[in-house]
């Protein structure tokens, strides 16, 4: 995926979740949307640089989005909706091998419990449920999953599994949205009961896969399967 042109800045404060104020390199201080509902733990601190896309839409109440940050030396992508993006591409391309030798391909798909699934993909003879999941958190020498408690993605292994139940193919996709080379976990200090249930599930059906971004000022996409 490439990015619009980017704009680069130095992050002042995040707050209130979706909003940064960050000061331009013409000095100019703008406040940013911040597509990122996460507590962006290791992905974001104060007077990191960081790069914006600008869209002058007149329907728009922030102009300006935030797109990556840079923390040591590690470019990060903190806009989760790029991880659905970005995997459809993969897919699209035969990067994720694992999802190939479907007919169809819908995102956003209507599924279990007012929920919408990712990626549905579908031929003659099976339905795939693809839950994607934007990995931003570095612990040690880790990258994890989830950086907050999640009740959101508690829910969506239960629905994952519950396809499995009905017959179809179920799979929880995580992306890794920085540079850094680091093998990846679960984040069971942080939550506990999305990791049991993770566990549970997946040892009746729900596969997993994780996959790496490769990143930089011009374009964003997956570029290997990381072992987990």
């Amino acid at each position: 995926m490439q990015f619009e042109k980017l704009i680069k800045g130095k992050l002042l404060k995040r707050y209130k979740r979706f909003l940064a104020d960050i000061i331009l390199e013409n000095k100019e201080i703008i406040t940013a949307h911040v597509p990122n509902s996460g507590a962006m733990t290791s992905c974001i601190e104060e007077n990191c640089d960081v790069w914006l896309t600008f869209y002058d839409n007149p329907k728009r109440k922030l102009k300006y989005t935030l797109e990556l940050t840079l923390i040591n030396e590690n470019l990060i992508c903190t806009n989760t909706g790029v991880a659905n993006k970005i995997a459809i591409e993969a897919i699209k391309n035969g990067t994720i091998k694992e999802l190939q030798n479907y007919t169809s391909l819908k995102p956003e798909q209507k599924y279990g419990q007012n929920s919408r699934i990712d990626i549905l993909l579908e031929n003659e003879n099976e339905k795939c449920y693809v839950e994607v999941k934007s990995v931003s958190l570095k612990i040690d020498d880790y990258l994890a999953f989830p950086d907050a408690v999640t009740s959101r993605g508690t829910k969506h292994l239960n629905e994952l599994y519950e396809m499995t139940l009905q017959g179809h193919r179920a799979v929880m996709l995580y992306i890794i949205q920085r540079t850094d080379n680091l093998p990846f976990r679960l984040a069971c200090e942080i939550d506990k009961k999305y990791c049991e249930l993770f566990n549970e599930v997946t040892k009746k059906g729900v596969e997993v896969l994780v996959y790496q971004s490769n990143i930089d000022y011009e374009n964003i996409y997956i570029d290997k399967k990381i072992l987990f």
